[in-house]
């Protein structure tokens, strides 16, 4: 049996929050043990983040400015800088997707991650909440918009596709097979509406 790598992802670390923890398996045959890494997200910069390929820690981002809190509460600038932030999490979030590192799913999974977080954590803090979270949440609202305007095109291209076919059959001059060619509909499609023009 081989065993994955392993490690432990902290939210929150203090000094005395150890580099690395054992793992201890006990079996029939004997004792296993071995070192098993910390991960300290609040040791994450942004940069590493994205550099890394751990999209999986942007959620929890928000924890390394837990401390800051206070006073990007009451101070305005502060927290327009924490914004800007954001802002360049959801432009490099949209960059991955681009790319194919990650999917529409997993894009819009970390922005409603990121949002339930930053409103858990930051309860007692209404202008870190409205400010961060609005805007996870007007992000979210935009990926929503964006997946339905798609699907409206891609229907919209099929349906086209379809009365161009239609058009086609009702010439009667060409062959099923060209008829798939030239609409870019399957041979397969191109029967079933010829089908229906019969019914």
């Amino acid at each position: 049996m081989t065993f994955p790598n392993t490690a432990v992802l902290y939210l929150r670390t203090y000094q005395k929050t150890p580099d690395k923890m054992k793992y201890v398996i006990v079996t029939p045959g004997g004792t296993v043990q071995y070192d098993v890494p910390i991960m300290k997200v609040q040791a994450y910069s942004l940069d590493d983040i994205f550099e890394k390929r751990l999209p999986m820690l942007i959620p929890f981002y928000i924890f390394s400015h837990e401390k800051g809190f206070p006073e990007y509460n009451s101070n305005e600038q502060k927290l327009v800088e924490l914004k800007a932030e954001y802002q360049k999490i959801l432009e490099r979030l949209d960059e991955l997707e681009q790319q194919g590192v990650i999917g529409a799913f997993d894009k819009r999974t970390i922005i409603e991650l990121s949002g339930d977080v930053v409103k858990e954590i930051a309860q007692k803090y209404e202008n870190v909440q409205k400010g961060v979270g609005d805007m996870m949440s007007g992000a979210l609202i935009e990926t929503s918009a964006r997946t339905i305007l798609n699907q409206g095109i891609k229907q919209g291209i099929s349906e086209t596709k379809k009365q161009t076919a239609l058009r086609m059959l009702k010439m009667g001059k060409l062959t099923i097979e060209e008829i798939a060619e030239c609409s870019e509909l399957s041979v397969a499609e191109v029967e079933q509406l010829a089908g229906l023009q019969t019914v």
